[in-house]
């Protein structure tokens, strides 16, 4: 069999932990090749040492057969290796051409040759039906379309084979069937992709085998049309997983939040709340549904103090807190889960166990008069890290070194252990795996049936479908219906979130 990426007994070590252990991965050329792992499996380690980012302890790699040394990323570009990496590596002040031909700029003279570039940079993104505007500062363009530019960097470096890291973590619905579409062309040009995921659907969707990591090890490589979702799941994390919420009926309360007409404008002044009427009771979860930029992100900063709302009210609990100081917010009892874990939600440099006190520290018994009691600090972490089963060598290891899953844990078990009045998950299982899911699920649920509120806002539409108690669809900064889950379909709610009229969508959604 002629392989054209072949990594052989590959082990790789960190200190404290073997990410790697002894992993093998063959891929064949023109295929969708699948590397499926829980958060934390060593999947990203594995990738990045092919790439040549990390070295490893021990084994072999093979490019079209032949054995090689991948020092370094310019190796593994100059052998046809590209990557796409799950954070992306762009400067956002500088155009689609500056960002991929950075370090391979054409010259003319001593001179860049921009329009050179230019034109180079078009006629990729036609051939590969990556339509990109060359001269878009990447400050200015979509999630989905800088995604874009990453795959065009690679392709401008004459990659044949593309590692694609986690890549529709941070993507709407529709941003992953066009990614699926330019991955099914980049096939069709003679390409070979790797792609790393925990996400199920879309390796049944687009994948032609699938090797399976599980704490460093290799399970074993399958054809992806003979198997199915619930094997992949079990191969995944070593035992039978649920995929749908088991949870009772709820049985909400009083208000807990109350918001009335609120506006909130944007970073450039521009309305992105419009007179928004939204509620959330004591032991209810309400999911909020809808494409992405349609106000959430403004919403969610309103109400926990990051952005000044114009007007409106934000009630919690009966008492006013619109346009009050964070701090204050978070103490009146609302727990924030940020959309961005490691923007607003860790500090990435610091440990673990310092992350976990972010909200507290400054209470006794973590401080006294203004000095910190690590002791105690790192006490309440332990605690938290065994109670939500954060996976990392200790409690002094860096935040930056956990998985993206167990990151998100240790910011759920930080908020979840305030007991908050009102939790605001955004976007909680984004880039997860199916195991880190059903965990946070749960913990979500288990706030419900606590008596508590919980606001969930995602743009998973079977996540939205399967936790929330009822569903508040927005569109263009209004909430424009509320709906039933168990009344409703996807097909329904997708319609409304593309701003079609409730009579429109279907009979049984109501206001």
């Amino acid at each position: 069999m002629n392989y054209v990426i072949e990594m052989l007994d590959i082990r790789k070590e960190f200190p404290g932990i073997v990410a790697n252990d002894n992993v093998t991965l063959q891929v064949k050329k023109g295929e969708i090749h699948a590397l499926l792992g829980e958060n934390g499996a060593g999947k990203s380690t594995l990738m990045n040492v092919l790439f040549g980012l990390y070295q490893p302890e021990r084994g072999e790699i093979r490019v079209n057969g032949e054995k090689v040394q991948i020092t370094s990323p310019t190796v593994a570009n100059n052998l046809g290796i590209g990557m796409v990496h799950q954070h992306f590596m762009l400067v956002d002040p500088f155009t689609i051409t500056e960002n991929i031909i950075l370090g391979e700029e054409p010259k003319s003279g001593l001179a860049i040759d921009i329009k050179k570039a230019e034109q180079n940079v078009h006629e990729i993104s036609e051939r590969y039906g990556l339509s990109v505007n060359p001269r878009a500062k990447i400050a200015d363009i979509s999630v989905g379309m800088q995604q874009r530019v990453e795959i065009l960097k690679t392709l401008y470096r004459g990659a044949d084979i593309l590692i694609f890291d986690e890549p529709t973590a941070v993507l709407t619905p529709q941003e992953i069937k066009e990614l699926g579409q330019i991955m099914k062309a980049l096939i069709s040009e003679g390409k070979s992709i790797i792609l790393i995921t925990h996400k199920l659907k879309e390796i049944m969707d687009l994948c032609d085998r699938v090797t399976v990591i599980r704490k460093g090890k290799g399970i074993g490589t399958v054809n992806v049309h003979e198997t199915n979702t619930n094997e992949l799941a079990s191969l995944m994390v070593g035992r039978e997983v649920i995929f749908t919420t088991e949870k009772t009926k709820s049985k909400p309360e009083g208000n807990v939040l109350e918001i009335k007409d609120l506006v909130v404008t944007d970073m450039r002044g521009v309305s992105a709340v419009r007179n928004l009427d939204l509620s959330v009771r004591a032991g209810e979860i309400v999911g909020i549904a809808g494409v992405d930029g349609n106000g959430q992100s403004e919403l969610i900063e309103a109400i926990t103090g990051l952005r000044k709302s114009e007007s409106g009210s934000i009630k919690l609990n009966g008492k006013e807190i619109a346009n009050m100081k964070p701090r204050k917010i978070t103490e009146s009892g609302i727990g924030h889960i940020p959309q961005d874990r490691h923007k607003h939600g860790l500090v990435l440099d610091f440990p673990i166990g310092e992350n976990m006190v972010l909200q507290t520290y400054y209470k006794q018994p973590y401080s006294k008069s203004g000095v910190l009691n690590f002791k105690e600090i790192y006490k309440k972490a332990k605690q938290l890290i065994n109670e939500f089963d954060v996976r990392t060598p200790n409690e002094y290891t860096p935040a930056r070194a956990l998985s993206g899953g167990n990151q998100q844990k240790a910011i759920i078990g930080r908020e979840v252990d305030r007991n908050p009045d009102l939790l605001i998950a955004a976007q909680p299982t984004r880039g997860l795996d199916v195991g880190a899911i059903e965990f946070i699920h749960k913990r979500l649920i288990d706030q419900r049936d606590n008596g508590k509120a919980v606001l969930l806002v995602s743009f998973e539409l079977d996540e939205i479908m399967n936790v929330s108690d009822r569903i508040a669809v927005i569109y263009e900064g209004k909430i424009v219906a509320v709906v039933n889950p168990e009344e409703t379909t996807e097909q329904e709610l997708g319609l409304l979130m593309a701003g079609s009229r409730r009579e429109e969508a279907g009979e049984n959604v109501h206001v």
